[in-house]
C-alpha cells in the first residue's frame, strides 16, 4: 500500500491513526556508584522527570557486574512531554532513522552519542559526557484492550500496527526522513 494510501485511510477511519504512546529515554552506565548518580542527574536535567534505576539481570565477571546491582537509568516520557522530548532529540540525528530501527509492530528506535548535543544541555566536565537510547512506542487508539486489566482481549488483524504504517506516521508527524 503506498504512502496516499494510508493517509487516506486515515481520514476515513480515525481510529486506524496512529499515535505515540510513549519514549522511554535509558542510559546505560555499565556500573553503580557515582557514575550511576551523574547518568541520573542527566536524565533529569534533560527529560524534567526523575529517572529509575534498572538493575543487570545477570552476572557478568568480564565486566566487572554482578546481578541485582543498579547499572542504568531510565525514565518515562508521554504525551506532550514525549513529543517535545523527541523534537529536541531528533535534530541531533539529523531528523533522519534507519528503516531497520523499526519492529514489527512499528516501534522504532535510535542513539544520541553524546547528550551534550541536545539543544540546551552544556557540557559540565565533573559530570561527563553520556550517550541513550531513544526508544518510540507508538500505537493505534483501541489498544488499551489488549493490556487492561478487566476484560483483556485481543487486537484484531486489520487493526494490528505495521512498521509501512508507522514509518508513514513518523514522517508526518515527526519530519523523520527514512534511510535504507
Amino acid at each position: 500500500m503506498s504512502e496516499d494510501q494510508v493517509r487516506k485511510k486515515w481520514e476515513t477511519h480515525p481510529m486506524l491513526k496512529p499515535r505515540i504512546e510513549k519514549v522511554v529515554v535509558n542510559i546505560s552506565v555499565g556500573k553503580s556508584g557515582e557514575p550511576l548518580e551523574k547518568a541520573a542527574r542527566v536524565l533529569k536535567e534533560i527529560t524534567g522527570q526523575t529517572p529509575c534505576n534498572r538493575r543487570a539481570k545477570d552476572t557478568v565477571r568480564d565486566f566487572g557486574i554482578r546481578q541485582g546491582e543498579s547499572i542504568a537509568c531510565i525514565t518515562t516520557l508521554r504525551k506532550e512531554k514525549a513529543i517535545e522530548f523527541l523534537n529536541k532529540a531528533l535534530p541531533v540525528v539529523d531528523k533522519k532513522i534507519s528503516s531497520r530501527s523499526f519492529d514489527r509492530q512499528g516501534n522504532f528506535s535510535f542513539g544520541l552519542k553524546e547528550h551534550i548535543e541536545l539543544p540546551g544541555v552544556k557540557y559540565d566536565p565533573d559530570v561527563g559526557i553520556f550517550g541513550m537510547d531513544i526508544c518510540v512506542s507508538v500505537i493505534r487508539p483501541g489498544y488499551r484492550v489488549k493490556t487492561r486489566r478487566k476484560e483483556r482481549s485481543k487486537i484484531g488483524t486489520r487493526h494490528v500496527l505495521t512498521p509501512e504504517d508507522s514509518k508513514v506516521f513518523a514522517k508526518d508527524a515527526l519530519g523523520v526522513e527514512i534511510t535504507e
